[in-house]
């Protein structure tokens, strides 16, 4: 009997509130979410009034189709900070000073520098070797050239075009040097001056 008394004497439980516009603008609220609600922004009151927590109304297809164009775009964005960053620290990890690399290229480039004169000097000799034979082949105008004269002078009519080849290959390869530490000389020259700025704030 004294238990139940109690519960009887005890207040009501204070429910939150749930309140949301309509379209007339008029502000609609329930302690359960009204059914002009559905769809809806809405807010959740506490029994004092004040407001706990807001929830967006459902987004339509376009505002969604933005959204995850807006999330692709900023995935795209992080991305290449993140690789900006990466090869910001390799420059770093590989690289003292804008000097050394300097050094570097200086260094690269003199070994290619040193092949492209072997292969130059090769078909210099190839070119004499290619005079002589067409001398020779002079005496047998009139005649069928023996067949290791003609064997020897397809050898090195072949020699001379994979000489130049190699020539080339090593022209091109000096250029992707200068192009390869031209970029990172910048590269790195930019990510000092940044640091310089950055110490004189």
């Amino acid at each position: 009997m004294l238990a139940c008394s109690a519960l009887l004497a005890s207040p009501a439980v204070e429910a939150d509130v749930f309140c949301c516009d309509d379209v007339g603008g008029r502000q609609i609220c329930a302690d359960v979410l009204p059914a002009q609600c559905y769809g809806s922004a809405y807010r959740v009151l506490s029994p004092q009034g004040l407001v706990i927590r807001e929830v967006d109304a459902p987004l339509t297809r376009e505002q969604r189709e933005a959204r995850r164009l807006e999330d692709r775009r900023k995935r795209i964005e992080q991305d290449r900070i993140r690789s900006i960053r990466l090869k910001e620290r390799a420059l770093l990890e590989t690289y003292r000073s804008v000097e050394d690399i300097d050094a570097i290229e200086a260094r690269a480039l003199d070994d290619v520098e040193q092949d492209l004169a072997k292969a130059r000097r090769f078909k210099e000799r190839l070119l004499e070797e290619q005079a002589r034979l067409r001398q020779e082949r002079e005496f047998y105008e009139k005649g069928e050239l023996p067949p290791d004269l003609a064997k020897s002078i397809n050898d090195n009519d072949l020699e001379i075009i994979a000489q130049e080849s190699v020539i080339e290959s090593k022209l091109r390869l000096m250029e992707a040097i200068r192009e390869r530490y031209a970029a990172d000389r910048k590269a790195y020259q930019e990510i000092l001056d940044r640091r310089e700025a950055l110490f004189r704030r």
